[in-house]
């Protein structure tokens, strides 16, 4: 496999610091006293101090379909409602995913075709219109049939057990690392077929992919992305191994070598798939399972009927994953002209769906704005998308949710908020970073 040719990112002088400093808000400003126009919904400073729900209350009410002009993200329309977003979700004719048209990200824009060699370019099939990434999900979608999700179930409940079975009572310990990252982790480590002591690799380069902008981690975005590129170091290893093998390994890596569609994808590409699989496996099912303890800690009556109802749970899994929201937004390119809730967007235009504001909308969740575990519909939530790319990995996110809280239930009288959540630095990943707890056993 060649290596990436290299060049410097767009404004590459100008520093995460620098940026964050020119867009600084108070997170914490009354939503009410700002106007209408002058909204960016997608600010990180509110998602990581936990103030951006207002914001989408606002816009559901007022302006569900709102142009931002001006942000650090540049030019962007927010969707706010339940209906218009499963609506563009699943109209890819129109609505391209393509990272050369601007990909599933704000602040990114249309490529040139020489900018597509440079090593922050990193295609990926979920950034991908048909029919490349119907070939390329085609390739890894046999790691996430019925039957292989099934067979890992032993398997999760084996390591749930362990990692609970380790926690220290009477102490206080962050949830996010012990439980979450490490079960999330192992699960990594499983699918892809490497040693499981890599583990905290796999999880150290699926928080890289958040923190590029973040200046406590990185002063600049290429300095972000030059990390990222020691995940291709490591698995172009793996990957030479897996082409040596005689026969195809029943892992992500060997349906990659191995797939038609695949196999012969240049490095940018290949890094590109390799952290899409990585953040996918992640953060949607580590996420879920902090919020799930806190969503329990803040609903102690919720908890209560847990515990006296334990068949609640897969119903529960559902109702967590749409309340936490952990992908928090989508983005789509308009391709053509298109009217959506009364505005007209124009081609090229970039669409952000808000997941996050869709799965509290009253109009398709009845009181939407409470944690019920037992609500009939919670899993019509729109966390895993719509359309050709609904997640993959769904099925086994929900497992893997309704395993923990199995053997948590099996173990613990109560698991209980000891401190301040604290929330990651992103308006895309909805993500809990600390959950300082203390476990109480039966």
């Amino acid at each position: 496999m060649a290596e990436p040719q290299s060049s410097a990112i767009t404004n590459a002088q100008t520093t995460n610091l620098e940026v964050r400093q020119q867009w600084q808000i108070d997170p914490h400003q009354d939503v009410s006293s700002i106007p209408l126009a002058e909204l960016n919904p997608a600010h990180p400073a509110r998602f990581q101090a936990n103030t951006a729900l207002p914001v989408f209350e606002r816009l559901r009410r007022e302006d569900p379909v709102h142009l931002t002009e001006e942000s650090q993200f540049d030019r962007y329309w927010s969707i706010a409602r339940y209906d218009d977003i499963k609506a563009i979700d699943t109209n890819h004719a129109v609505f391209s995913s393509d990272l050369g048209n601007g990909g599933i990200r704000l602040g990114w824009r249309p490529t040139t075709e020489g900018e597509r060699n440079a090593f922050f370019h990193l295609p990926m099939f979920i950034m991908e219109d048909p029919p490349k990434h119907d070939a390329q999900r085609k390739v890894v979608a046999p790691m996430f049939t019925p039957r292989r999700i099934a067979e890992l179930s032993d398997l999760i409940r084996s390591r749930a057990g362990a990692i609970l079975d380790e926690l220290p009572e009477g102490e206080t310990f962050n949830w996010v690392r012990r439980v979450s990252v490490e079960l999330t982790g192992q699960m990594l480590a499983t699918l892809f077929d490497v040693p499981q002591e890599d583990r905290h690799l796999l999880i150290h380069w699926s928080d890289t992919v958040e923190r590029i902008p973040d200046p406590n981690y990185f002063e600049s975005m290429e300095e972000g992305f030059k990390e990222l590129w020691k995940c291709f170091e490591y698995f172009n290893e793996v990957w030479q191994e897996r082409a040596a093998r005689g026969e195809p390994g029943d892992d992500l890596i060997s349906f990659l070598v191995h797939g038609e569609a695949t196999r012969n994808m240049p490095p940018n590409e290949f890094l590109g798939n390799m952290l899409l699989l990585i953040v996918g496996g992640n953060d949607t099912t580590r996420n879920s399972i902090s919020g799930g303890v806190l969503a329990l800690n803040e609903h102690p009556d919720q908890f209560a009927l847990l515990q006296s109802d334990p068949g609640l749970i897969p119903n529960m899994a559902s109702e967590v994953i749409r309340w936490q929201s952990p992908v928090a937004h989508m983005c789509r390119t308009a391709m053509e002209d298109i009217e959506v809730g009364g505005k007209t967007i124009r081609k090229w235009d970039k669409v952000c769906m808000w997941y996050y504001s869709g799965n509290r909308d009253e109009d398709a969740f009845d009181s939407a704005g409470e944690f019920r575990i037992d609500r009939p519909d919670a899993r019509k939530h729109l966390a895993f998308g719509f359309g050709i790319h609904r997640c993959l990995g769904n099925r086994l996110a929900e497992m893997q949710l309704r395993i923990i809280w199995e053997e948590i239930l099996s173990r613990f009288s109560a698991v209980e908020l000891a401190g301040e959540p604290k929330y990651l630095l992103s308006s895309f990943i909805h993500g809990i970073t600390d959950l300082p707890v203390q476990v109480r056993r039966k």
